[in-house]
């Protein structure tokens, strides 16, 4: 006995199967693209946390005038004297709590300025914290410029209240003048370990899920695969009954 259901996939016609074939080819291809660009992605990723740990524990170089994108996360060393008297407080969130990093414009001996992040302070030690006179070597992280803002807010020069560190709007605020670095440098820490600030607090880490991304895509198009196989033998199944 033929059941309703029965009668209703025999009379599946031609242009039913053709677009189910089309719409079918459709997802499978969009899928597989995606996780061949996550598989890019995942190469892409790993190479650049190979290149940025090897800039993390390489020698020190010469701190440059300017920095390109390639630069970040280089280590670097300057010389020169701290201006004190322009020192930035940009709020920040590390291992030690909330607080704000100590962010004090060195002019150097090249003749240009770059502001360094000398580490970080609690809010009880915002105005009590080492101030280094004479000239002084620093050496860090090349860090570029974060324009803009941080948590969700923008930066209030007006207020004086930072939540990145933007060093144009900074340098600005502060009425640096002269050749200035398009970076800072996150200092190393200091070799008292409970001296502030407490340098030596980056994070550098990079969140690599491209592997399940892929994995969940190339899964999704091997589902499609699957479903449209069974359609179709099904289909077939149903016309030679």
């Amino acid at each position: 006995m033929t059941t309703a259901q029965d009668g209703e996939r025999s009379r599946r016609s031609p242009a039913f199967l053709i677009g189910l074939t089309l719409i079918a080819l459709f997802f499978f291809a969009g899928f597989c693209a995606l996780g061949a660009w996550q598989v890019q992605r995942l190469a892409w990723k790993r190479d650049l946390i190979a290149r940025v740990d090897a800039r993390i524990h390489a020698p020190a170089i010469p701190a440059p005038r300017t920095a390109a994108r390639v630069d970040e996360y280089r280590r670097v060393r300057i010389s020169g004297h701290f201006v004190h008297d322009s020192v930035a407080l940009v709020q920040a969130v590390t291992v030690r709590g909330a607080g704000f990093w100590v962010l004090t414009p060195l002019i150097t001996d090249e003749g240009f300025t770059v502001i360094i992040n000398r580490g970080f302070v609690p809010p009880d030690r915002r105005r009590d914290y080492m101030r280094p006179s004479g000239e002084v070597t620093v050496s860090g992280l090349l860090r570029l410029s974060e324009p803009g803002g941080g948590f969700l807010r923008s930066n209030d020069p007006a207020s004086d209240r930072w939540f990145s560190r933007d060093v144009a709007a900074i340098a600005v605020a502060r009425g640096i003048r002269g050749p200035l670095a398009n970076y800072f440098i996150d200092a190393d820490a200091a070799a008292d370990p409970d001296a502030f600030p407490v340098g030596g607090l980056t994070v550098v880490a990079f969140p690599n899920n491209h592997l399940q991304y892929a994995i969940t895509w190339f899964a999704l198009a091997a589902m499609v695969a699957g479903a449209y196989i069974f359609v179709m033998r099904q289909e077939r199944k149903d016309r030679r009954e």
